[in-house]
């Protein structure tokens, strides 16, 4: 693993731009050749990111540059209109953070691979482009990998909350302090976006998914996702365990545990914790990830690790907060 890649972030000024500055700035594999954000030109990278001062004198640019690999950081629906508007070296890999290409879409003639290690690391590998997918999309999928695979997915039912930083750095009604404080509340019930790319992962290890349905909440906290999906089941806890243990057992950040899981064990990681319990024939399984780490921006360089054949976990093997 001697090789350098260079690589360059479009929309680094926001949350997800930022997370995958922070991560990228530590790998001991890349360089970070641009951070672009037409609102914030020329301005020191740290003035936004402040806890990145004393780390890089990298100034935020409006315009891109050749580079091994390109990480989109944009709002969603941004992607295909900034890669409409700017040719991409072919060479280039190319990784959305947005919600643009998850469900096949291409652009400059680049099918965009979906970028979910657990479900399909080797495509990764060698893909040039990746969609990178949703941070609950990511949890409630790790809930389910397993039981699809061995076509034992009945009716599902899933509720999840999410911290203040899953709905981006623009200030909203639903986002302002002294809305979220002390506070959670239900949205988009039954009718979430990310259930598109969950149903479309889903169906092809399990033709004819039933049902999935979700009720999402917003959290009253900055970071981090905690679902738990329940549904029946003809397996017995054993077998049940049994599943998850040999599904995840080549995957280093999805870890199966026997105890409670909470947000603080996760957050600052890209780890996914899942919990399976069952009474009599009804299975729940909880996961808690962070938004925007294996939820995003961790998954995302987890992702540029395979396309590049570094160890998966390079530059990913960070701190949690504990407490």
């Amino acid at each position: 693993m001697s090789k350098t890649v260079t690589a360059g972030i479009v929309g680094a000024a926001g949350y997800t731009g930022g997370e995958t500055l922070r991560v990228l700035l530590r790998h001991p594999r890349v360089a970070v050749s641009f951070a672009l954000s037409q609102s914030q030109v020329g301005r020191r990278v740290s003035d936004v990111h402040a806890d990145l001062a004393g780390e890089t004198e990298l100034r935020f640019t409006g315009d891109s540059q050749p580079v091994d690999v390109l990480f989109l950081c944009m709002a969603h629906g941004e992607s295909k209109k900034w890669l409409a508007a700017n040719p991409v070296d072919p060479a280039t890999r190319i990784i959305d953070l947005g919600s643009d290409f998850r469900l096949g879409d291409t652009a400059q003639d680049r099918t965009f691979v979906y970028g979910l290690p657990e479900f399909q690391r080797e495509k990764i590998r060698t893909a040039t482009a990746i969609a990178n997918p949703g941070c609950f999309a990511t949890a409630i999928q790790l809930t389910l990998l397993p039981l699809a695979q061995a076509k034992q997915v009945a009716e599902v039912h899933v509720t999840g909350i999410t911290g203040s930083t899953g709905a981006g750095q623009k200030l909203q009604e639903s986002t302002h302090f002294t809305w979220r404080a002390n506070n959670i509340s239900p949205y988009k019930t039954l009718a979430h976006q990310h259930l598109d790319e969950i149903n479309r992962t889903l169906q092809v290890l399990q033709p004819g998914l039933p049902a999935v349905y979700f009720l999402p909440w917003r959290g009253d906290f900055t970071r981090g996702i905690f679902v738990s999906m329940s549904m029946q089941t003809t397996l017995t806890p054993e077998e049940n365990q049994h599943l998850f243990q040999v599904y995840y057992q080549r995957h280093p950040f999805t870890h199966l545990v026997e105890h409670s899981i909470d947000l603080k064990q996760v957050v600052n990681t890209n780890k996914c914790l899942l919990l399976l319990e069952q009474v009599g024939n009804r299975l729940v399984v909880h996961a808690a990830l962070d938004n925007l780490l294996k939820g995003a921006s961790g998954q995302a360089v987890q992702n540029m690790n395979l396309m590049f054949g570094f160890p998966e976990v390079v530059g990913l093997e960070l701190k949690g907060i504990g407490y």
